[in-house]
């Protein structure tokens, strides 16, 4: 059997984690945050990853975490999402081409639009 989970932090209490837990409007940050509190309740670490869906490695990883950021390191945080498909340059010259205008037997077009960022 493990060792308990120590809190290093002052507001790593059971009770400030449950609350902390109630008022968050992540759903992933509140099952964290209540595994945190149970095992510093004295339930194995195990049992406590288990109960809130997780394995046993990764509630140490999210109490490595919590030690270091705190509770705000519990949060998810959302990917870096996909690259753009046009660099900056490309997309100011762009922009330029639309408000300067069309010329519609050139382009064959009846107008451009231009939509901001």
């Amino acid at each position: 059997m493990g060792a308990a989970i120590q809190a290093t932090r002052a507001g790593d209490t059971t009770g400030g984690l449950r609350a902390l837990a109630a008022r968050s409007r992540d759903g992933a940050q509140v099952r964290r945050l209540l595994a945190l509190a149970m095992a510093l309740d004295g339930r194995s670490g195990a049992d406590a990853a288990m109960s809130n869906g997780m394995d046993r490695q990764t509630l140490c990883d999210w109490v490595r975490r919590c030690h270091d950021e705190g509770a705000d390191g519990l949060r998810t945080s959302p990917g870096p999402g996909r690259p753009p498909y046009l660099t900056e340059a490309q997309r100011a010259e762009l922009e330029a081409l639309a408000l300067q205008g069309h010329d519609p037997p050139e382009h064959n077009v009846a107008r451009w639009r231009c939509w901001s960022r």
